[in-house]
């Protein structure tokens, strides 16, 4: 899919929120995309998304200044996390390019670290602030990639979510991004499924 193929008009406003079940840095930007399968919602769909984006995710207290470029490029370096995990996902190669535009976005500098009253967080450097957040996902997505958390990657089972999540159970057999989300909501169409064929007979 290209970067910027997604749906922006007559978006519901319910599809609209930022989505941060993944477990990942990583993986919460390919969730700015909602309903792949269906809907194909742009949630990115100005820079100023993406500034409140990278605020909501918790990765930086400041605002991050970003650019038409800049969103651009947040939405290139999306979809080939996205089709990287995919490949991950079913045990096969993933394309060239796809490791490539990764590569290059974390190749850049990434946000500072800076040690303040004993707790730790990350700061714009003195330039390339969008570029610096950027590489962090990147750099994010590469270790996820390469780590052991990389089979735990899976697929939401929710027919209404399909969002992509780290698995960090002990046993690794999660079907949802949340059991409270979209767990309960599958458990309870069930229930109501069973309920309908019980009266029917």
């Amino acid at each position: 899919m290209d970067a910027d193929a997604t749906r922006t008009g007559d978006v519901p406003a319910e599809e609209l929120r930022f989505n941060f079940r993944s477990g990942r840095l990583s993986l919460a930007l390919v969730a700015t995309v909602g309903e792949r399968w269906r809907g194909n919602y742009e949630r990115l769909r100005s820079p100023a998304d993406l500034t409140r984006w990278y605020r909501e995710c918790g990765l930086l207290d400041e605002p991050v200044a970003v650019t038409p470029a800049g969103l651009h490029a947040a939405r290139t370096l999306r979809e080939a996390i996205y089709r990287v995990a995919r490949a991950v996902m079913a045990g096969r190669p993933a394309a060239a390019e796809d490791e490539a535009a990764i590569t290059a976005a974390a190749a850049v500098p990434a946000l500072v670290p800076v040690l303040h009253e004993g707790t730790g967080r990350l700061t714009l450097p003195g330039g390339g602030g969008e570029q610096a957040a950027l590489s962090t996902v990147a750099r994010d997505a590469i270790d996820l990639f390469t780590g052991t958390a990389a089979d735990r990657i899976r697929e939401c089972a929710s027919p209404e979510c399909a969002l992509l999540f780290v698995d960090t159970s002990r046993p690794g057999r999660r079907r949802w991004c949340s059991s409270t989300a979209c767990g309960s909501k599958d458990r309870s169409a069930a229930y109501r499924r069973r309920q309908r064929t019980g009266h029917d007979r």
